[in-house]
């Protein structure tokens, strides 16, 4: 996982509200472990006709939409199962953040093990967002994570809420593995300290 500090990307609204895993990523493309060909099946049952030709009324398949790599999404975004395939596939397609005014649980937590930024705002910076957008596809936003705030094309900075352990691991670029792998002089010494005796009695 690298690690993030500041992200600067392009931005694109799917307003959409309660989307879910099913419709983020549908079952069919359930069966690989990998994040190989996610990204082709992201939002497919939108992206793509029936006879599998894009749909250029799909917000993704716009020409000022490609190059996209922050999401502003609806509220509730990523409901349904708990698939981390998901944020996978967000990830694949090549979004480094979702925006939103609220996330699913398990989708958010998803999203943070592997790197996926999920950025919760209020309704009224993400209103003005959705606005902006739709006024200028081109629009950018600059994510600093060790401020945890979003600064709008204008200039103005929103913050957002983010757990320490989950900004330590995006900011350092490690998994939860990584982390504990991180304390291993810690746990040596704490061991060292306090020995456990085994106790062998059936």
């Amino acid at each position: 996982m690298d690690p993030i500090t500041t992200i600067t990307g392009k931005v694109v609204a799917l307003p959409a509200e309660n989307v879910d895993t099913d419709q983020i990523i549908p079952a069919k493309y359930l069966s690989t472990t990998t994040k190989d060909g996610l990204g082709e099946g992201l939002f497919s049952t939108w992206r793509y006709n029936a006879d599998g030709t894009p749909n250029p009324e799909f917000i993704l398949n716009k020409p000022e939409s490609q190059g996209a790599t922050v999401l502003v999404a609806g509220k509730n975004f990523g409901s349904g199962s708990s698939r981390e395939h998901a944020p996978w596939a967000l990830q694949a397609y090549g979004f480094q953040a979702v925006i939103s005014p609220s996330f699913a649980d398990i989708f958010k937590s998803n999203a943070l093990k592997i790197g996926l930024l999920p950025i919760i705002v209020d309704v009224e910076s993400y209103d003005q967002l959705v606005s902006i957008c739709e006024e200028e596809p081109e629009t950018k936003v600059v994510i600093d994570l060790a401020s945890q705030t979003v600064t709008l094309p204008g200039g103005q900075r929103v913050g957002f809420p983010l757990d320490g352990f989950s900004k330590h691991c995006l900011l350092n670029g490690v998994d939860q593995l990584g982390f504990i792998m991180q304390q291993d002089e810690a746990i040596a010494a704490f061991e060292a300290t306090n020995p456990v005796a085994l106790n062998t009695q059936g």
